[in-house]
């Protein structure tokens, strides 16, 4: 039985869920599921039997909860009272769910949620509960942390693949920050990573990172796209060097890597954190093979001129097929293909809400 792509998306408005049979020529999408709702997070398990969603879903009037599916999103559950939510000691509440990510292979029921305000959460029922972790809520940094345009979140989350107790997390306003015990203790991460908006170009922490990405084969590998820089490193965060040159402008939001490439990663550019637009108005995804060393602009199938939207942090990604394809969704209701490793776009659904974050992989013909 050959294996098909599943392919979520999260949106301002609900979340839809696409199928496709043949390698992402075409597509059947079934939504909105949690229609009204700002689905800020989705995430795909495959470490168990059959694949299991989950989706941060927030709801206007009762706040943000995990909602799950086990069939493939024909049937959802979510929790009668919010799973995700601060002990009454911290006087804080979760306002919404930014990331949601499988813990590492040997702890198939570990989940964590990154949330605004800028806290870790952990799960180890497959999501179902969690508990705040402590460690970094409880860092003396947290003070000192500060909102970013889009709020003061912790929107990316990195367990290490070979070891549960190594986990970086990314924050907008605050940096990248690195546990390797299980979350008790947390350093700063932010060596290189310039500051534009700080009297200290270089400080400890304070770096409006929006997103980073790391390579599952070649774990220390990370690249990160920066508010005005885009930087990898390849000893686990510990220093960053500047990838930026050869990309029309330093600003976006997304960064992706190729699942078996170790050298290649994706971004897509805007113009600057004033003029939030492609440059030139013209969609183009930009590709490294060389860990940053240069870049290649992908339009094929894409929009030439008159491009005026963006994509977003989470909006960027590619599915874990031998060949895999990449996928981003705009500010627009556009979700695009990029098959053969973004070489030819078509454009898999349009005329969704504001898409706010993608994810795809590889499921059994069965689901």
């Amino acid at each position: 039985m050959t294996d098909s792509i599943l392919l979520a998306v999260g949106t301002r408005k609900g979340l839809w869920l696409g199928r496709s049979e043949d390698g992402g020529h075409t597509w059947d999408f079934t939504g909105p599921h949690h229609a009204m709702t700002g689905v800020y997070s989705v995430m795909i398990d495959s470490r168990g039997d059959a694949p299991r969603l989950l989706a941060g879903v927030t709801h206007e009037h009762f706040g943000p909860v995990v909602a799950a599916s086990d069939d493939g999103g024909a049937t959802w559950s979510e929790p009668e009272l919010a799973t995700v939510a601060f002990p009454k000691d911290t006087d804080a509440s979760v306002e919404r769910i930014w990331q949601l990510q499988p813990g590492s292979p040997s702890e198939p029921q570990t989940v964590y949620a990154g949330v605004e305000p800028s806290a870790l959460f952990r799960s180890d029922d497959g999501g179902r509960s969690f508990s705040l972790v402590r460690g970094l809520w409880d860092h003396p940094h947290r003070p000192h942390w500060t909102p970013g345009f889009g709020g003061m979140a912790i929107h990316t989350v990195l367990p290490h693949p070979a070891d549960p107790d190594d986990v970086t997390v990314a924050m907008s306003t605050g940096g990248v920050y690195r546990t390797r015990d299980g979350g008790a203790t947390w350093e700063a991460s932010n060596s290189g990573i310039h500051v534009s908006f700080l009297p200290e170009e270089y400080p400890e922490f304070g770096q409006c990172v929006h997103k980073v990405a790391r390579h599952p084969e070649v774990p220390d590998r990370l690249f990160l796209q920066n508010h005005h820089g885009v930087y990898r490193s390849d000893d686990g965060g510990a220093h960053w060097v500047s990838i930026a040159d050869g990309l029309p402008s330093d600003f976006g939001f997304p960064i992706a890597v190729h699942p078996r490439r170790p050298a290649t990663a994706y971004v897509f550019p805007l113009v600057a954190d004033a003029m939030r637009f492609p440059p030139d108005g013209r969609c183009l995804v930009y590709r490294s093979e060389d860990a940053g060393g240069t870049w290649t602009p992908l339009g094929n199938g894409l929009p030439g001129s008159g491009f005026w939207t963006g994509v977003m942090r989470d909006a960027l990604c590619l599915d874990d097929a031998p060949d895999p394809n990449v996928y981003f969704g705009t500010r627009s209701g556009e979700v695009y293909v990029g098959r053969h490793g973004g070489t030819h776009w078509t454009r898999a659904v349009e005329h969704l809400p504001d898409v706010l974050c993608v994810r795809a992989a590889t499921v059994s013909g069965s689901l």
